[in-house]
């Protein structure tokens, strides 16, 4: 329960630091944080992102940078309401010592093993994080979700240190909340 809670809190951090770069003031004095763009084209765009994190594991400093550009090229997700997304696209780059570990860009389509296809049609790739270190490597928080609103599916990436990736399904909080309840 503890890991979901903070996978979830660590998706939020990163959602509000790469937002915090695009606020500005109004007239009025009011701040707009966060304010996703339209394109010509009539698709809405989420603000482009970058977030940088330093860390060691096994004994080795390693850096890491995770940038989300919307991808007006990959296919367009339109809600009930007809409103049209862009998808994003996500570059994560881990170096070692100046060494690259890994140097990948994901589309949503990379969780599809994870993701229930009926769910990925309707959601774009919303996020990636790194979220800490541990036996089994270095771990990244990422989200697949319906565009503006809190339907999600929380995902982890796992990174050896020689570069290989694994993706597993983090559990949602309802359903721990519902295993819970049913003890």
């Amino acid at each position: 329960m503890k890991s979901v809670i903070y996978l979830t809190m660590c998706i939020l951090l990163a959602s509000m630091m790469s937002c915090s770069s695009a606020g500005k003031k109004e007239k009025d004095g009011t701040m707009i944080v966060n304010q996703d763009s339209v394109t010509d084209k009539g698709l809405q765009c989420m603000q482009r992102s970058e977030a940088k994190a330093s860390f060691e594991y096994k004994g080795k400093r390693y850096e890491s940078l995770v940038v989300r550009s919307p991808d007006e090229t990959l296919p367009v997700v339109t809600n009930e309401q007809g409103e049209r997304y862009a998808d994003n696209r996500i570059r994560l780059r881990l170096t070692c010592e100046g060494k690259t570990v890994v140097d990948k860009e994901f589309t949503k389509e990379d969780f599809a093993g994870q993701v229930d296809a009926k769910f990925l049609k309707h959601a774009i790739l919303e996020g990636m994080v790194y979220d800490k270190t541990s036996s089994a490597g270095i771990l990244y928080a990422a989200s697949v979700c319906y565009p503006q609103t809190d339907l999600y599916m929380p995902l982890r990436l796992t990174i050896t240190a020689n570069g290989n990736i694994s993706i597993v399904r983090e559990e949602l909080m309802e359903d721990l909340y519902e295993e819970e309840k049913g003890e």
